[in-house]
Parts: structure tokens; sequence; C-alpha cells
């Protein structure tokens, strides 16, 4: 069940259907772009904090929570993702807005507007995956991918996710209410009764494999150089991905590099925390 505050949108981007909320406001449109895996409706939450002084919209990249899979898990990729919200903007008429891209999402921001010069006004990353060719073993996102494809996807109900997942890390130290969330539009109901997560772990891992190459990470990292809007970066403290990466995202960006409390995953950790930084850096 969709919150009172969002709408569903749809659009079709490569013949695919696409999924977003919209959460409404008289403020500039925010894209709220998700990490891999991970459902739009996970940043409800954030969403329902900021909707006082902005839009907040949110889309499900292909394959990705309630937009559906393409045939070919290939073109699973940052930038297909990328063209997927622009399918979306288009449908909502938005030409210009500002953006928090965590993670993936980050990467599928810079893309589109690579893409379409000028559609970002501001910029927030928080540890976005986006690096320069030198790094490209490293993010290659394998051993990534090999977690993806072990994750469990069918469970009996969501009480039980939301009991397991909230008893390790890395979910467990998210905002309980990010987490039930994450658990209410991560997942679709099976007619067995069942559930299922909307992200299969084989679209996951394939967006992991696919975020080395040169229209993923690399094209985001080199739009930093051009971007015509300003750029924030933020990564966690305590973030499990290297820090050279945000350095040179900053300086790339001609930009700075801001930490603060959390994991790869602080957006998620720290709903008024974030809320926080999107106040005092996307303000239009």
């Amino acid at each position: 069940m969709l919150p009172v505050e969002a709408r569903l949108v749809t659009a079709i981007s490569d013949g695919i259907e696409i999924s977003a909320l919209d959460w409404g406001g008289d403020g500039p449109s925010l894209l709220l772009a998700h990490p891999n895996g991970f459902p739009a409706g996970v940043f409800d939450p954030l969403a329902r904090e900021l909707r006082d002084q902005f839009r907040p919209i949110a889309v499900d990249v292909r394959g990705n929570g309630a937009s559906a899979a393409p045939a070919d898990l290939a073109s699973c990729t940052f930038s297909n993702g990328a063209r997927d919200v622009l399918a979306v903007l288009d449908v909502l008429g938005i030409t210009e807005l500002v953006v928090l891209g965590h993670s993936m999402g980050g990467a599928v921001a810079l893309i589109a507007d690579s893409m379409r010069p000028g559609l970002l006004r501001k910029v927030l990353l928080c540890e976005a995956i986006a690096f320069p060719a030198s790094e490209h073993e490293a993010g290659t996102g394998g051993g990534l991918a090999g977690g993806a494809r072990k994750r469990r996807a069918v469970w009996p109900d969501r009480a039980t996710v939301l009991a397991s997942y909230g008893s390790r890390p890395p979910l467990a130290a998210l905002d309980p209410s990010v987490l039930a969330a994450y658990v209410q539009y991560g997942f679709r109901d099976r007619d067995d009764g069942s559930i299922e997560l909307e992200c299969a772990p084989e679209v996951e891992a394939t967006y992991f494999e696919h975020a080395g190459r040169v229209d993923g990470a690399l094209r985001a990292f080199d739009h930093l150089a051009v971007i015509d809007a300003p750029v924030t970066v933020v990564n966690g403290i305590d973030t499990n991905l290297p820090r050279d990466w945000f350095e040179m995202q900053a300086n790339a960006a001609r930009t700075t590099r801001l930490e603060v409390p959390g994991s790869h995953f602080f957006v998620q950790e720290h709903t008024d925390g974030t809320a926080a930084l999107v106040r005092e850096h996307l303000a239009w």
C-alpha cells in the first residue's frame, strides 16, 4: 500500500515499465536516487520529512523495486538506469531538479545529466559509485556480485524478513522506519502467501558487475569535470569503500568532501542528519 503522500508514476523506457513515487510538495523537484537493490520506497521516511521544502521523487530503475526487469539482464546498466530516470521525468514534465544520489544512484544521476546537460541544478553525492579508469579493478564489484547472488529471495512473510534483517549488519543499523520501508517496498507478494525480493539477486549482481564499465562509474566520474551544477561529496566515516574515490570526486568537481557519521548506508541510518544535509546543500 502506498503512503498517503506518495503517488505512483509509471513510464516506459526501452519497452520496460518503470515505476516511481512522487510525494508531492510545492518546492523544487528533488530526485532521490537509490542504491543498487534498494527500492524507491526506501526513501519514504526522508521524503515525508522533506516535502515541506521540496517535491521528492524517487525512481525504481529497471529490475529494482516495482519496475519490471528486462528480458535481457545485460541491459541492467547505470546508463540505462539513467534513461529510466529521464523517462519518468518526461512523464512528469520536469526539466530541472536537485538530486541526492546514493551509491549507484549517484552515478545514475550524473549520467542522466550527461545525457541531458543542465538537468541537475544542485547535486548531493552520498557514497556515489563514480571513479576514474585507474580504479577500475577496485570497482568491478566481483565480490559484491557474488554476495548478491547468494541473497535469499523468498521469505514466508514481511515480519520474518524484518526480524532477520534487523538483527544483523548492515541493515540492522538502519533507521527502524527506513528498514520497515525497505521491507514494505522491497518485496512482492506471491500467490502462495510468501514474499519475494522485488530486485532479483541476479539483477543486483548484474548491476554490480557493470559498475566498472565505460557506461557506468567511469562515465559518471568523467562527467564531474564538466557538470554545470554545484556538487557536494559526502561519505560515511565508517565507509567500506576507498576514501580515495570520494576525494577524487571532490577534486574532479572542484568542491570539498564531507564526512558524516555512519557507514556506506548513512543515508538510511540517519534520516534526520540526511534531511539536514539536503536542506543545507540542495536548497534552491
